[in-house]
C-alpha cells in the first residue's frame, strides 16, 4: 500500500463520519483552547506584575528592619535589637558604588486644606527619592536637602491628591494639615499610577524624620538603596552587611536584592502559569478519551473493510499505521481548531477587559498541539492495534 494511498483511506474514514470525527475534534480544539487561554493569560499576568516591580528600576536592594529568617514581615511593627535610623542610611550612601539612598516611613493620615479634607497614604522619604524611585516632579520641586534631623516641615502632593484637594488651583506654596501637623506644598509629582493596588498619585510625600514623629515610630520601615550600574549588586549587599552589622553589633537585619525578589517572583508565576496550563490540559485528556472511544467504535464498524484490506495484501503493519493516522489527524485537526479559539478567545478577552493582561504565547501553543497529537497517537494505539490483529477471514465475513 502507498503512503498516498494510506492518506486517501485516512482522509476518507475522516470524511465519511462527518459527525462522529467533528464530536471528536471538538474534545481536543477544546483542550488546547483553554490551555491556550489559561496560560495565555498567566502569561500577561507574570508580565504585568515584573514590570510592575521594575518601575523603580532594577538596581535597587531594600533594607528593612529585623530578620526575615525568624520575623518574617518587617521590623517597623516589631520591636528588635536596634531599629534602622536616618543615620543607617546616611552611611550606606556612602558606601563604593551607592548612587543613593532613601529612607522610607509608610502610614496613613488625614490631610485637610481649609475647606477640604481627604485620608490617604503618607511617605515619609528622603530628597533623592525622584532619583532611587524613578519618578518625576511636575510643577515645583521635591523636598529640599536638609539636614534628616531637622529637616522642614515641607510637602510633595501625589498629582491625584492635588487634584482632589485643590481642583484647578495651584498647590505651590499652600498650608495644609497632615494627622495634625501643618505642612508647607513645594511641588506636584507627575502621574505614576497603580504598583500593585498602592496609588501613589493618591499619597503625600513628607520628609522622613517628620514621618517618624507624625506616626511616633523609632525605626524606619525601609531603606532603598541606588546602586550604579554594572556594580554587582552581590558586593553592595556585602557592603551593606558589613556597615549595618558594625552599626548594630549584630545582623537584626534583612537585604533583599531586585535580583533575588525578581527571581523568586518569576518563578513562583512561571509554575503559576503551568498550573494554569495543567488545568487545561485535563481536557485534553478527555479528549484523548473520546479519540480511543471513537476509534473503538469505528474498528468494529469496518471489520469487513479491514478484512478486505488484509485480503488485497495489506501487511498488519499497514493496517496499524492506517487507524493511528487517523487518530493522529483528528487530534491534528483538533488541535489546529483549537489554537484558532484559544488565540480568538484571548483576543476578545483583552478586547472585552482591557485591563485583564493577556499574553500568547507560541511555546506553549507548540507544546499544547505536541500534546494533542501525542494524545491522539496514544489514545489511537489500542484500537490500531486490535484492527491490525484481525484474521483477514474472519473480517471478510463480518457485517
Amino acid at each position: 500500500m502507498l503512503i498516498k494511498d494510506s492518506l486517501r483511506l485516512a482522509t476518507t474514514a475522516i470524511a465519511s463520519y462527518r459527525l462522529r470525527s467533528f464530536l471528536t475534534a471538538l474534545g481536543i480544539a477544546v483542550g488546547i483552547a483553554a490551555v491556550i487561554l489559561l496560560t495565555s493569560i498567566g502569561q500577561g499576568v507574570q508580565r504585568y506584575v515584573l514590570a510592575e516591580f521594575t518601575q523603580f528600576g532594577t538596581n535597587l536592594i531594600g533594607v528593612v528592619p529585623g530578620r526575615t529568617t525568624t520575623h518574617g514581615i518587617s521590623g517597623a511593627v516589631i520591636s528588635n535589637v536596634r531599629p534602622l535610623a536616618l543615620e543607617d542610611a546616611a552611611a550606606l550612601e556612602r558606601l563604593p558604588g551607592v548612587v543613593a539612598t532613601v529612607p522610607v516611613v509608610q502610614g496613613n493620615a488625614q490631610v485637610e486644606t481649609h475647606d477640604r479634607q481627604r485620608r490617604t497614604t503618607v511617605y515619609g522619604v528622603g530628597p533623592r527619592a525622584p532619583l532611587v524611585w524613578q519618578f518625576k516632579v511636575a510643577t515645583g520641586s521635591f523636598l529640599p536637602d536638609d539636614d534628616p534631623r531637622t529637616a522642614r516641615t515641607f510637602a510633595v502632593l501625589g498629582s491625584k491628591l492635588a487634584s482632589e484637594l485643590f481642583g484647578g488651583q495651584s498647590p505651590l506654596g499652600r498650608l495644609l494639615r497632615v494627622g495634625g501637623s501643618r505642612f508647607r506644598v513645594v511641588g506636584v509629582m507627575e502621574s505614576k499610577g497603580q504598583i500593585l493596588g498602592f496609588d501613589l498619585d493618591d499619597a503625600i510625600y513628607i520628609p522622613a524624620v517628620r514621618a517618624l514623629e507624625l506616626f511616633n515610630r523609632e525605626s524606619l520601615m525601609e531603606i532603598d538603596v541606588l546602586y550604579a550600574a554594572g556594580v554587582a549588586s552581590s558586593e553592595v549587599a556585602a557592603a551593606i552587611r558589613r556597615v549595618l552589622t558594625a552599626r548594630h553589633g549584630s545582623e537584626d537585619f534583612s537585604i533583599t536584592t531586585q535580583e533575588q525578589m525578581m527571581d523568586v517572583l518569576g518563578e513562583v508565576l512561571a509554575k503559576l502559569t503551568m498550573a494554569v496550563g495543567a488545568l487545561g490540559g485535563i481536557s485534553l485528556l478527555v479528549g484523548g478519551v473520546g479519540i480511543l472511544t471513537i476509534m473503538t467504535i469505528a474498528v468494529r464498524d469496518r471489520t469487513a473493510e479491514i478484512g478486505l484490506l488484509r485480503a488485497l495484501g495489506a501487511t498488519k503493519r499497514q493496517v496499524l499505521t492506517l487507524f493511528l493516522g487517523e487518530a493522529v489527524a483528528l487530534s491534528a485537526l483538533g488541535g489546529t481548531a483549537g489554537l484558532l479559539l484559544g488565540w480568538g478567545g484571548a483576543w476578545v478577552l483583552h478586547l472585552i477587559v482591557p485591563a485583564l493582561p493577556i499574553r500568547p504565547s507560541w511555546h506553549y501553543a507548540f507544546l499544547a498541539e505536541l500534546l494533542a497529537v501525542l494524545v491522539g497517537l496514544a489514545a489511537g494505539v489500542i484500537p490500531a492495534r486490535r484492527a491490525a490483529g484481525l484474521d483477514p477471514v474472519d473480517a471478510l465475513r463480518a457485517e
